[in-house]
């Protein structure tokens, strides 16, 4: 007989964000094929971000999703995702690594669904445009994401294993207010962000105002070129399935999913027409959507796995 299982949902709260832009409080209904997908399409440079550098994406997608099954369960009767016990025993500094990488992911999520944001590039990917100062400070936003209409906003995404105090809350604002333009155009939204643990199940929490007391630091402008695009797109090409197959590869069959990009979108990706890419897919979105893909062309098929709690080994 199969066992009951429930796509999962994350609670969420928010603070003065615009008048009926998202609800103070509410339960993001979810699954696991899109966390997935956030997880896989977080815009962060690697060592070989570069299409042709395949093999070195190929490792850090692998990793992101282990990571991601490695720190979250979820039981066949429950909806609520829960720190793992993997996870609960980690040494503080892996327990930090890991809470920073959920915070953006999750965070990913939920610009895509509640913000109509889907596309978020690591401000790592403009490092050459950064002065020494602001290249290796602690005080600065981590995402800047477009929305679906070309609007820019700014993320400061923070992960924690228990509730994150209001000192913390009002540095991430601080931190997000940092980065004022995006091509000229100033970012209409600087959010900070927490995906935290209260009580083992997972939340989230944002907030958009201005803080009460905003740091004095020098503000951050950049410009996204088309080839920038090549790093949000370089790990789900890693390991996506050739459009039309019918099988898994080996690595993907390992942690029990497949990714598929639209035949369209692949073809555009593999000539390095990143820009065509984003075009079309904005264009045609709710087809792509009709079809079971994300706003971006890519599908993740997640297994049954992912549903299951960890099966615990008596010694």
């Amino acid at each position: 007989m199969s066992r009951l299982t429930y796509d999962p949902e994350i609670h969420y709260s928010s603070r003065d964000f615009p008048k009926g832009l998202v609800k103070r409080y509410g339960n993001l209904n979810t699954t696991w094929e899109e966390l997935l997908w956030a997880a896989l399409t977080i815009g962060r440079p690697n060592t070989a971000y570069v299409f042709q550098h395949g093999e070195a994406s190929l490792h850090e997608a692998l990793f992101r999703l282990s990571l991601v099954k490695m720190a979250l369960e979820q039981g066949p009767y429950s909806r609520r995702l829960l720190r793992s016990n993997a996870f609960r025993t980690l040494d503080p500094t892996e327990k930090g690594a890991v809470s920073y990488f959920l915070g953006m992911a999750v965070c990913k999520l939920f610009a895509s669904r509640l913000l109509n944001t889907p596309w978020l590039l690591h401000l790592d990917v403009f490092r050459d445009q950064l002065n020494p100062a602001i290249q290796g400070a602690r005080s600065r936003p981590d995402l800047v994401g477009q929305d679906a209409i070309g609007n820019w906003h700014a993320f400061e995404t923070k992960g924690r294993s228990s509730v994150p105090s209001s000192e913390d809350k009002l540095k991430a604002k601080a931190q997000a207010q940092r980065l004022v333009s995006v091509d000229g155009s100033s970012c209409s939204l600087h959010i900070g962000s927490f995906a935290f643990f209260r009580q083992d199940e997972l939340e989230f929490y944002w907030r958009d105002p201005e803080p009460e007391e905003p740091e004095k630091l020098e503000p951050i402008e950049i410009r996204v070129a088309e080839g920038d695009w090549a790093t949000y797109y370089a790990l789900a090409l890693a390991l996506a399935s050739e459009p039309g197959s019918q099988f898994l590869s080996t690595q993907a069959e390992e942690i029990d999913l497949k990714v598929d990009i639209h035949p369209k979108v692949y073809a555009l990706l593999l000539e390095g027409q990143w820009a065509a890419a984003r075009t079309f897919v904005t264009e045609y979105r709710q087809t792509l959507e009709s079809e079971g893909y994300q706003p971006d062309g890519i599908r993740v098929a997640a297994g049954e796995s992912w549903r299951h709690r960890f099966k615990t080994t008596k010694g």
